[in-house]
């Protein structure tokens, strides 16, 4: 569609994400053994035709500069473009760091090159799913909307880590809180009657509207709205407008999870491994895109293996793997044993003949981990059993070994000498 522009909202420190966050920031996350978080929102605007795409960025930049200015190309035939807006110092006093997702739109509207009649729309950098944003845009357009926020359905026990509306059979949103934790407030906004029967889950679990976090704006009611003051979108610009102007929401019924914390992250991941996972990676019609590197096939040595993927480049030698996810040139050694494990690989290749005063890149042999995730380019020594079983759910032993929602984090560039049991 003509005249709508895609931000993607990739500046936060991603707290909750520590240590996956420490040296990147959220949206360059490795996901699926492969992929970036940030390629599914691109991904997204991309198969539904959005070409002019921008991308909020702010902590930890590096990676992801580096992986999008790799990855995605557009030709003066095609059209389109992908820009990168880090926070910047400016001399007329617009610029210096975000305070939140609206203020870093207000420091870069005047890029973003919408007409006033023009929508934007606005993505998060941290969740996994699939939209065609043309049909979000249709429904803003044919309900004459001129906010709209997209809303999945909830069960109402895991509501209050959301933006929770009330809204109207017509889907105009009469009330929005951000992040309820009140259970009475909460029970309030569980769907009832029409909205609750058009939705595909057919149990009778209280369910409420959540926002996604994505968002259409008019671009002069988004210009309006940032005049005022207020630094996020679902604390202050939402509900700030409310009754003010014609906002309505579009609900979305596929798959979708928000993928902000280290056991999201890692459950969500591991979903993947299922004969049938929720999210299809296969999709040829639809795929996700993401940088494309010469690497030699996977070599798998004799090993025993149930419900992994294995990604190009990697290594693996008569080893036991259960439910795992082992990313581009990750190396694991003779007769370790992993299970529910997600491996960043590394950046290169290693001579494994050399003899070197500390492990190779990888794991090396006779390990057993359990329940973990094993940050880029990290060293596992020999005889090393690591996992996160009977102990805190929080627990930082090193600067290598961190416990983070029971899930064992190895750093990255971590090295964990031989014979470490953790």
């Amino acid at each position: 569609m003509e005249n709508v522009v895609c931000v993607i909202m990739g500046g936060g420190r991603g707290t909750r994400l520590f240590p996956l966050t420490k040296d990147r920031c959220k949206p360059a996350v490795p996901l699926a053994g492969k992929y970036r978080l940030v390629d599914i929102p691109i991904s997204n605007c991309i198969n539904s035709g959005l070409k002019d795409i921008y991308i909020l960025t702010q902590f930890n930049t590096r990676s992801l500069h580096t992986h999008i200015s790799n990855t995605y190309k557009f030709d003066s035939f095609g059209g389109g473009k992908i820009e990168i807006f880090s926070a910047e110092q400016t001399g007329d006093g617009i610029g210096n760091w975000y305070e939140g997702t609206a203020d870093a739109v207000r420091k870069n509207l005047r890029y973003l090159g919408a007409s006033p009649d023009g929508l934007v729309v606005i993505l998060s950098g941290d969740q996994l799913y699939r939209m065609d944003i043309n049909q979000l845009v249709q429904h803003h357009i044919d309900t004459n909307a001129e906010v709209t926020i997209a809303a999945k359905a909830i069960a109402n026990e895991n509501i209050s880590s959301f933006g929770v509306m009330r809204v109207q059979n017509d889907l105009s949103i009469a009330e929005f809180v951000e992040k309820p934790k009140d259970p009475n407030l909460i029970a309030a906004f569980t769907l009832q009657g029409e909205l609750r029967k058009r939705l595909k889950t057919q149990n009778n679990a209280a369910y409420s509207l959540a926002s996604m976090g994505i968002y259409i704006f008019k671009m002069s009611v988004l210009q309006k709205a940032l005049e005022e003051d207020g630094s996020d979108f679902g604390k202050e610009i939402i509900p700030g407008l409310l009754g003010k102007v014609a906002m309505k929401a579009y609900i979305f019924e596929d798959y979708w999870e928000d993928i902000g914390t280290v056991r999201s992250f890692f459950e969500t991941n591991l979903m993947l491994t299922n004969l049938v996972p929720e999210f299809n990676f296969f999709d040829a019609n639809k795929p996700i895109y993401t940088q494309l590197k010469t690497l030699p096939a996977a070599k798998i040595n004799g090993c025993n293996m149930y419900r992994v993927l294995v990604a190009d480049g990697a290594i693996i030698s008569d080893a036991t793997l259960r439910r795992c996810v082992i990313s581009e040139r990750s190396v694991v050694g003779n007769h370790s044993e992993l299970e529910n494990v997600l491996m960043f690989g590394a950046d290169h290749f290693e001579d494994l003949s050399c003899n070197m005063a500390f492990p190779h890149l990888g794991i090396g042999k006779n390990c057993k981990i359990k329940n973990s995730i094993i940050d880029c380019n990290a060293r596992i020594g020999d005889h090393c059993i690591l996992s996160p079983e009977n102990k805190p759910l929080t627990y930082d032993y090193s600067n290598d070994i961190y416990i983070r929602d029971g899930v064992l984090c190895i750093g990255k560039n971590a090295i964990i000498e031989n014979g470490t049991i953790f």
